[in-house]
């Protein structure tokens, strides 16, 4: 049974200026939660953050969202950020899917309405195959460069899956090239120097990685949702050819919107302008189209 818990954190980074709380798993791992509330929300939105990052970094699109009268959360997902655990490494393969499951499903429990669930790059992965499995039900759902398929080789997907099996928590660099998260400098640099990322990742994360992906384009045409994808075109961290095999198979549900951006990298909403500009008009036009205070 989860549990929300005090625990000692670091000094927070300055360009975050969430609440921070904690909400424990069923297996006793804490996860750091942060809020950026509204006293009389219209609406509710929990962010899912991506691979070695945290959920402050998304301080600046909780302040889009609040300007909406969206209350927003997001949370540190297990070896990630401020919540303890080694870094980039699960104890069982669905325990991000487990873990979002619980985090939604407490923040609903605190909200007027639903909250939509917007995940990026592994966050958008691990949001996607959880409604796909039917674990939460959010309103509606946006997936922002979700990573539904590794430039990594058919011979690295393989290795990921036996090392896996053999030592599925060594850590290894995850490789990512903070250069091409953002065509603005200040965010490539801010993230560099950030104490709270890290760029690890463990075997069976990434086969999780891998193997999820590749589950979500399959089951795809299941898609019960409203949901708009954003796939940067020019993204060198994730393979954008996944986003377009699955939205090909989703296309006949009736629930995909998807927009794609021909020059911008991976993060963006954290673009640099107009890129960002244009990226949140779309979300802007798409949340206006959804009845985000309906039941699901």
């Amino acid at each position: 049974m989860e549990r929300r818990v005090r625990a000692p954190a670091p000094d927070t980074p300055a360009q975050d200026d969430s609440s921070i709380s904690w909400l424990e798993m069923a297996d006793g791992q804490p996860l750091c939660l942060r809020d950026w509330p509204l006293a009389q929300p219209h609406g509710a939105v929990l962010i899912v953050h991506g691979l070695g990052e945290h959920g402050g970094r998304y301080q600046r699109l909780a302040a889009w969202f609040n300007q909406r009268g969206h209350a927003v959360r997001s949370y540190d997902q297990r070896g990630h950020g401020r919540s303890p655990g080694r870094r980039g490494a699960l104890r069982q393969a669905d325990d991000l899917l487990e873990d979002l499951a619980t985090v939604y499903n407490d923040y609903a429990a605190s909200q007027p309405h639903p909250p939509l669930l917007l995940g990026h790059s592994m966050g958008g992965l691990v949001a996607a195959r959880a409604v796909l499995d039917g674990r939460v039900t959010p309103p509606a759902l946006v997936l922002s460069s979700p990573a539904l398929r590794s430039w990594e080789s058919p011979r690295m997907i393989a290795l990921a899956r036996l090392l896996s099996r053999l030592v599925p928590n060594l850590p290894l660099r995850n490789g990512l090239d903070a250069s091409k998260l953002s065509h603005e400098a200040g965010v490539v640099a801010a993230y560099r120097n950030d104490p709270l990322r890290h760029g690890w990742i463990t075997p069976r994360l990434a086969d999780f990685i891998f193997h999820a992906g590749a589950a979500c384009i399959r089951d795809a045409a299941g898609l019960a949702v409203p949901t708009l994808l954003l796939v940067a075109d020019s993204d060198a961290l994730v393979d954008p050819s996944g986003s377009r095999s699955f939205a090909r198979k989703a296309a006949g549900s009736g629930q995909l919107t998807t927009r794609f951006f021909s020059t911008l990298y991976h993060e963006l909403f954290n673009e640099a302008e107009p890129g960002r500009s244009q990226v949140l008009m779309q979300l802007a036009d798409w949340l206006g189209r959804q009845d985000l205070a309906a039941a699901p």
